[in-house]
């Protein structure tokens, strides 16, 4: 784990990924604007994985009241998707239930203003237990998906499975139908897809700080 100094104000804000690409784009990139301590947390690869690690992070009272952002890379499954692109989880899906996600329309603004000229995609996100290809990609489009990763719908599903805390997923686009990648950690022809991912914490910040508001 890494995170910002704990005498920072305010509630933690949890940062969850997979893959140590993922965890040093996240780490280098701009850590201004927190509002509260922050927790780059990586969890490794796949749903049993990412369970255990969230479940584990917030069982630490530090962080027993934080906010999850569940990131990384994804497949997109709709056709016309690119490296880079963005998508934003209006819920998570996998065969242990959906995970409904907070402040999507807020990610989708900033997010088009923090990265622009990058393609912002909502809808649902799917998880999966292994890498998804060919005709599986086609069947997921057809239930409704937009794209598919390994570990956000566990990450989303644990942290609220420990208490009420308010949950979101935002993924880059590193492969997608018509730019399938041969292995899922190459970002080969998704060097893009990395610096978009450098640029979202700032994105992350003002969620977390609009979901710390008052419910009205």
């Amino acid at each position: 784990m890494a995170g910002t100094p704990a005498s920072q104000e305010g509630p933690p804000l949890l940062v969850a990924c997979a893959l140590g690409i993922e965890r040093f784009a996240l780490r280098t990139g701009e850590r201004a604007g927190a509002a509260g301590p922050v927790t780059v947390l990586r969890t490794g690869m796949g749903p049993k994985a990412a369970e255990r690690a969230v479940t584990r992070a917030l069982a630490d009272e530090a962080l027993r009241e934080a906010a999850v952002m569940a990131t990384g890379f994804c497949a997109g499954l709709a056709p016309g998707m690119h490296p880079g692109d963005l998508v934003v989880a209006e819920e998570t899906r996998d065969p242990d239930g959906t995970t409904p996600c907070a402040g999507t329309e807020l990610l989708v603004r900033e997010l088009v203003r923090a990265v622009p000229g990058r393609t912002v995609h909502t809808g649902p996100l799917t998880g999966s237990d292994h890498v998804v290809r060919g005709h599986e990609r086609s069947e997921l489009l057809a239930k409704g998906a937009i794209a598919v990763d390994m570990e956000s719908a566990a990450t989303l599903r644990s942290a609220v499975r420990v208490g009420p805390r308010p949950v979101a997923a935002v993924r880059v686009v590193v492969d997608a139908p018509e730019h399938e990648l041969v292995r899922i950690g190459t970002v080969r022809g998704g060097i893009s897809a990395f610096h978009v991912l450098r640029s979202v914490l700032p994105v992350f910040f003002e969620w977390h700080r609009n979901s710390l508001l008052p419910r009205r």
